[in-house]
């Protein structure tokens, strides 16, 4: 138990607006927050103190110091640490698991699903964050931002890079994996850019696509026509590699590839070979696999390649909602409430 830190216990307060029965939980309800990369939980605290719950938490990452910290936790937060079978297993008495975040790629849904526990993510932060953050990072590989405020810091002057590197938006193709909230504001806001915007979504309607003003299309047709790859889907065994050695062959000479969805998706040995042989242009990710990026990947040394450390969906206001919501549903989780966002299909109350 060395690896967990007992944050806070947080006493019964009441409510005046709700009636007595619902004022508090049952003693000792337990919130665990497996990791988190905030400052403090204290917004957290804020939204589960005055029901009476504890909170626990630790920056656990393996299965010896994640199951001490969640076997007999009533609700359990979570944020990048594995919650793989063996850990789910050893919860008792957990109500809910909630991510912070929109993936849910950490969580092992079925083991989950088997043990009646229903998995709850916050699919609404931080959209406008990620399509503003592509949008920064399309435009700073076609207009080479980064290699020529390089170039100017290094005492040169004039272009940094070959003159047919520099492209305008509205002569390219910009072909878009994934169609859910991001990849739709990914695309509303290329509609000023004035490209051509091609769209895979197979569980997209296409008619949902034209009627956004996109193209809908299939993933090779996607991938041979467009001249930026834009990747807004979610990790799953159907998606995880999509991008690698054969797929990297069939795009166009001079692409540009862009991913803040989830590093899994791209095999990355196979891009940074085909940044190194030139038929990849640019690369701009904020997500990789594994985590943190190995400081001594080659990726990092190619001067056409932009890196961030996952934090396209950074701001105030998106973190705070990001951080309430995730309270908020293990709150609604202790009292019995029903559950928005449940992904793996459980309904609440734990089998017996």
């Amino acid at each position: 138990m060395s690896h967990i830190n007992v944050t806070f216990a947080l006493s019964n307060l009441s409510r005046p607006a709700e009636p007595a029965s619902e004022l508090h939980l049952e003693p000792a309800m337990k919130v665990a927050v497996t990791d988190f990369s905030f400052p403090s939980l204290e917004l957290e605290e804020a939204i589960l103190k005055p029901a009476g719950a504890s909170l626990l938490s630790g920056q656990c990452k393996t299965p010896e110091t994640l199951i001490p910290l969640v076997a007999d936790a009533d609700a359990v937060i979570t944020q990048f640490a594995p919650l793989r079978r063996e850990v789910i297993q050893a919860m008792t008495r957990a109500k809910v698991i909630v991510r912070y975040g929109i993936g849910v790629d950490n969580v092992d849904l079925e083991a989950a699903r088997e043990c009646g526990i229903p998995v709850c993510n916050v699919p609404d932060y931080c959209i406008d964050e990620v399509a503003d953050h592509t949008l920064a990072f399309i435009l700073a590989t076609t207009r080479q931002v980064v290699p020529n405020c390089l170039h100017v810091r290094d005492g040169k002057w004039g272009l940094a890079t070959p003159l047919d590197s520099l492209k305008a938006l509205n002569h390219v193709t910009v072909g878009l994996i994934g169609f859910g909230r991001i990849g739709r504001e990914v695309a509303d806001r290329l509609k000023a850019f004035k490209c051509r915007v091609l769209v895979h979504d197979p569980v997209t309607p296409p008619a949902d696509i034209e009627a956004a003003g996109c193209i809908p299309t299939d993933r090779t047709a996607l991938l041979t026509e467009s001249d930026i790859v834009s990747l807004h889907c979610p990790s799953t065994p159907q998606t995880r590699g999509m991008i690698n050695r054969v797929t990297l062959e069939h795009m166009k000479p001079g692409v540009v590839l862009i991913n803040l969805a989830r590093g899994d998706l791209v095999d990355s040995d196979a891009l940074t070979a085909a940044l190194q042989q030139g038929k990849v242009a640019a690369a701009a990710l904020d997500v990789f696999a594994p985590e943190p990026i190995p400081a001594d990947h080659p990726i990092l040394k190619l001067p056409n390649v932009i890196v961030a450390s996952h934090i396209a969906s950074v701001s105030v206001p998106a973190v705070r909602k990001l951080r309430e919501t995730a309270a908020k549903l293990a709150l609604a989780a202790l009292r019995g409430e029903d559950l928005p966002n449940i992904v793996n299909g459980v309904t609440p109350g734990r089998k017996s």
